[in-house]
């Protein structure tokens, strides 16, 4: 069984409404927020890669533009 990351109380800042709405609905508003900051976290970090990255994989791209596939020759399709 996987034992539960260790958890830090926070405080935040939410619109009225959205909190009664989740509280309407039986949204578990510390879930959510956890689900919510983890999707950014995770789309954080692919922006950043791809950022990171960018001049390697443009120069990737441009000499298989300019050469082709380096194996393409052996390819079976």
């Amino acid at each position: 069984m996987a034992r539960a990351a260790p958890r830090k109380a926070t405080n935040l800042t939410l619109d009225i409404s959205l909190v009664g709405s989740a509280k309407e609905l039986g949204v578990n508003i510390s879930q959510a927020a956890e689900e919510g900051i983890q999707r950014a976290v995770s789309q954080a970090r692919a922006d950043r890669w791809k950022r990171d990255n960018d001049a390697a994989l443009q120069s990737s791209n441009q000499y298989i533009e300019e050469n082709g596939l380096p194996l393409e020759a052996k390819r079976l399709f």
